[in-house]
């Protein structure tokens, strides 16, 4: 960590709670209770779901505009259209991705300051207590400095040996020094090892009476644990969201096996049922379900943002995909033309700007919904095609399987059929796409696969290390020495 990061992360720590005003206290009197320590990890989680982190540019902005999943209006008034050039040295692009790279810091400090404190005061929690919050820490962690690794440096295919990110796991002033790809990698992964053994005894969860739902199913259990901290165990990095950051961070460094391994733990559980169909279709805005909200593993509560969506997807100065576009990368003049996602996700609109089609995928009732607003951060779907990637060069047809699994559930019934592995991973990138639309994940699988971006149009852009790492910020280079 740079010495300017650590200037920004200790000015901010007492403030860094900003879950409750009153929790803003100094260390000591912070970690001198339960309940301090639990508060101490809610910030965690409200700090990265603030709009500069996952709660919207991460997931909906600049990584779905790199992946050219948007139209930029001619007047760029959401100030994207550099960065849709991959124009690096853009003012807003550098403003937006070292808002990022500080934000995510940050919350890794506060990370480490919890673990710093947390083995001596272990005799005021309880054993649960302290196996969740110590294993969502290290969870949370991994999770943030895989995000930075997949932002920031080349990927593993790539140079594995190439200097990557530092991995800070103290909290303190003194500057990390860059890890190599495959070196941050191993620290991802012993972190998030670490989480997992210490969730799978005590992890809510895991219970077979634990059940996933809207609030109105009555079978739903997620706000029933008497402890208001162990409820709704979807919105923190619960024991399936540390497996499913496993698989990805072990598919990143190519490790197939154990990326099938935690895919598959995730599957076989059965906890995160597929969306009914007449959720996903009802005509209804109060009872539609176009998150599908069960199919979440992990994702960022983010309630207050239900005005930015609309604007940022629903506004004539927002972003949104051409109309040939849409149709063109969901296929509707072939397999896909009954794809509930193209269906439910977008509407057509005639403007000044011409054919186009507005993301409602986020959109809300005013009043009442099936589920709260919440940035998806990790899916069932990306479980399967982990599975069908890991799986194909064994069982072609088993790996296909898996992602015709979604296409079903999607409303696709025609068999995906692949002529060599190539072409798999052509259509396999195709397929998650569809189902990634504004979520903010596919660029890191082009980067990853090492494949050319290819927008909706037709237009190509090459894979290269010039598009897929973005610069550090000045101010890391220039204090931290890199």
């Amino acid at each position: 960590m740079s010495v300017l990061l650590c200037t920004v992360v200790f000015a901010s720590c007492s403030k860094w709670l900003d879950v409750k005003p009153q929790s803003q206290v100094a260390a000591e009197q912070l970690f001198g209770s339960q309940t301090g320590f639990e508060e101490a990890l809610n910030g965690v989680y409200t700090r990265c779901s603030q709009p500069g982190q996952y709660g919207n540019e991460l997931t909906f902005g600049f990584p779905d505009v790199l992946a050219q999943n948007y139209s930029i209006p001619a007047l760029d008034y959401q100030l994207y259209l550099q960065t849709s050039i991959y124009n690096y040295s853009d003012i807003n692009f550098i403003s937006r991705k070292d808002t990022v790279w500080t934000g995510l810091y940050n919350a890794i400090a506060d990370c480490n300051l919890i673990l710093a404190n947390i083995e001596k005061g272990k005799k005021l929690l309880s054993t649960v207590d302290y196996a969740i919050i110590k294993g969502e820490t290290l969870g949370m962690r991994g999770y943030l400095h895989l995000d930075l690794l997949r932002l920031f440096a080349p990927s593993y295919l790539s140079n594995p040996d190439a200097p990557a990110i530092p991995y800070v796991t103290d909290f303190t002033d003194k500057v990390t020094p860059l890890s190599t790809v495959s070196g941050t990698l191993a620290l991802i992964i012993r972190d998030l090892d670490s989480a997992k053994s210490l969730l799978k005894p005590v992890d809510p969860i895991l219970s077979a009476s634990y059940v996933v739902g809207y609030a109105s199913d009555h079978s739903n259990t997620e706000q029933n644990n008497p402890a208001l901290f162990l409820q709704s165990r979807r919105t923190r990095l619960n024991y399936y969201a540390v497996c499913g950051t496993l698989a990805r961070a072990y598919l990143y460094m190519n490790d197939q096996a154990d990326a099938l391994s935690n895919a598959l733990e995730v599957i076989h559980s059965n906890k995160f049922p597929w969306t009914n169909t007449a959720d996903f279709i009802s005509a209804n805005p109060q009872t539609i379900d176009r998150v599908l909200y069960k199919e979440l593993l992990f994702c960022w509560y983010i309630p207050t943002m239900g005005l930015d969506m609309e604007t940022r997807f629903q506004d004539i100065t927002g972003s949104y995909i051409g109309g040939a576009g849409g149709a063109n990368l969901y296929e509707t003049g072939g397999v896909g033309g009954g794809d509930l996602r193209y269906k439910e996700w977008f509407q057509p609109i005639t403007d000044v700007s011409g054919s186009r089609l507005n993301v409602v995928k986020f959109s809300r009732d005013a009043d009442t919904n099936l589920a709260p607003l919440v940035a998806p951060a990790l899916r069932l779907s990306e479980m399967y095609y982990i599975a069908a990637e890991c799986t194909y060069d064994a069982d072609p047809g088993r790996a296909t399987a898996y992602v015709d699994s979604v296409r079903f559930h999607r409303g696709i019934g025609t068999a995906m059929t692949a002529v060599n592995k190539q072409d798999f991973l052509t259509q396999l990138v195709k397929e998650a796409r569809k189902e990634f639309y504004g979520e903010g994940q596919i660029f890191y699988m082009y980067k990853r696969l090492g494949m050319p971006i290819v927008a909706p149009s037709g237009l190509s852009y090459p894979a290269g290390n010039g598009i897929f790492v973005l610069p550090l910020p000045n101010n890391e280079i220039e204090f931290g020495n890199r």
